[in-house]
């Protein structure tokens, strides 16, 4: 997601065109994405993370209207703060820094949306009307990055207020390009929709639809969604046999899969605290 400060220097140095520049940041910033989402020692990314979010940060100082190093700082951030953190104070501050990126990537690319957030709910809906498949990667980014700061301010019945936009955000990118990030937005609003029971307004099958298009999407490369099939909707549904045949799969496959390797490894572990859970459970 970023580019080493000396090379960012060099190139300018060098070429003097402020555009070379951003590309090359930019390039760098997909390859460093790429080389965490490969890594299968989460400790080491845990461990090493910090560092990147120090630098996301310089290379947007250098350049604060670059969209996609934003849209970096944004995943980063909120990935860092849900995954590795464990402090709620800090959690939150970094959720807060990450939904401040994606906010700022929004205004960069749509200057009409921007305060769109702060918007009533039906102005909010009105408003994402205007985009189009080109700002898929905003709308995916500021969504996860808000459903972030929301999970990390759940004691705020303001912040809870915020989940209709977030919906509502997964729901568009889902208009617009469904494959986006794998159909990592079903993801999303499988767990949305799995929250509750449906006596008390949730929609478990609405989630499960999500979570079975996701795992299609992706062609059962992420195995993380399989995991939260089971967290949230067999659990929820108390169908122990879905639950225990989901987390099976998962201990079953390979985690190594490029893009997915990180993710897989992790949702591995997840897998084995659940299934050791389970006869207590149900």
């Amino acid at each position: 997601m970023m580019r080493t400060l000396l090379i960012t220097l060099t190139l300018l140095a060098v070429t003097g065109c402020a555009n070379i520049v951003t590309t090359a940041t930019n390039r760098m910033a997909d390859n460093l994405s790429l080389a965490i989402l490969n890594q299968d020692d989460p400790k080491t990314v845990r461990d090493g993370a910090p560092a990147y979010l120090l630098l996301v940060d310089s290379l947007i100082e250098g350049d604060p209207e670059n969209v996609q190093m934003l849209l970096a700082g944004a995943d980063l951030y909120g990935a860092y703060a849900n995954v590795f953190v464990d402090d709620s104070t800090r959690a939150q501050r970094l959720t807060t820094r990450a939904r401040t990126y994606a906010e700022r990537a929004l205004c960069s690319a749509r200057d009409e949306l921007c305060g769109a957030t702060q918007l009533p709910f039906d102005e909010f809906l009105v408003a994402l009307d205007i985009t189009n498949k080109l700002d898929t990667a905003v709308l995916h980014s500021l969504a996860t990055s808000w459903a972030s700061w929301i999970q990390t301010h759940s004691d705020d019945w303001n912040a809870i207020a915020d989940v209709p936009k977030v919906e509502a955000l997964l729901e568009r990118v889902v208009e617009l390009d469904e494959r986006h990030d794998g159909g990592s937005a079903h993801l999303y609003l499988g767990v949305l929709n799995t929250q509750l029971p449906p006596a008390l307004g949730g929609k478990p099958d609405v989630g499960r639809a999500h979570f079975e298009r996701a795992i299609k999407l992706a062609d059962g490369k992420n195995l993380m969604s399989k995991v939260l099939f089971a967290k949230y909707y067999a659990r929820l549904m108390f169908d122990q046999e879905l639950h225990d045949r989901l987390l099976e799969e998962v201990l079953a496959a390979d985690p190594v899969v490029p893009g997915y390797t990180l993710m897989n490894t992790l949702a591995q572990q997840d897998a084995r605290d659940l299934l050791a859970e389970s006869p207590d459970y149900f």
